[in-house]
């Protein structure tokens, strides 16, 4: 049974698109978490268009945003941002494949009152977006990174 918002749902969405290098590094920490799956916690992969984010993200307490950002800092920086407090720095994302980025995506999350109370961005910097790349050394190695500080966060939330 999916716990709704009442019971404190909580989403990780894991964003990119599998064919772009780098790009996949969201999805890639969403198959890693499947592995072994937190209690009431919906693991979800999207391809980063703004109305599969907006219905994935539409009455959850907590969501956990995972995306490939290109703000020019090395390959495989890891950077958390808390998008319930503040906007998400537009530059970072804003070479996007997703139509609109993900920052002008919660901002109209939160335009909607649709964006939950806890909403976390975990931005993974990339080294190489090209159609057919794999991903990066550095960013692989990331994502490992990435899949500890969720889950301790994931927990966290929940107490």
């Amino acid at each position: 049974m999916r716990p709704d918002a009442a019971d404190g749902r909580r989403v990780v969405l894991g964003v990119g698109n599998p064919e772009r290098g780098d790009d996949a590094a969201g999805r890639f920490v969403a198959r890693r978490l499947r592995e072994a799956p937190l209690d009431g916690v919906e693991i979800i992969e999207k391809g980063g268009e703004a109305t599969e984010l907006l219905a994935a993200l539409k009455g959850a307490s907590a969501a956990f945003i995972v995306d490939a950002c290109a703000s020019g800092a090395e390959a495989g920086a890891l950077r958390r941002f808390d998008v319930a407090a503040e906007p998400l720095p537009s530059k970072a994302f804003a070479l996007s494949s997703h139509g609109l980025g993900l920052a002008e995506t919660v901002e109209l999350a939160r335009a909607l009152g649709q964006l939950p109370p806890t909403c976390v961005v975990y931005a993974i910097e990339g080294e190489s977006f090209e159609a057919g790349a794999p991903l990066s050394p550095k960013v692989a190695a990331a994502i490992t990174d990435v899949v500890e500080k969720l889950r301790a966060e994931i927990v966290a939330v929940a107490k």
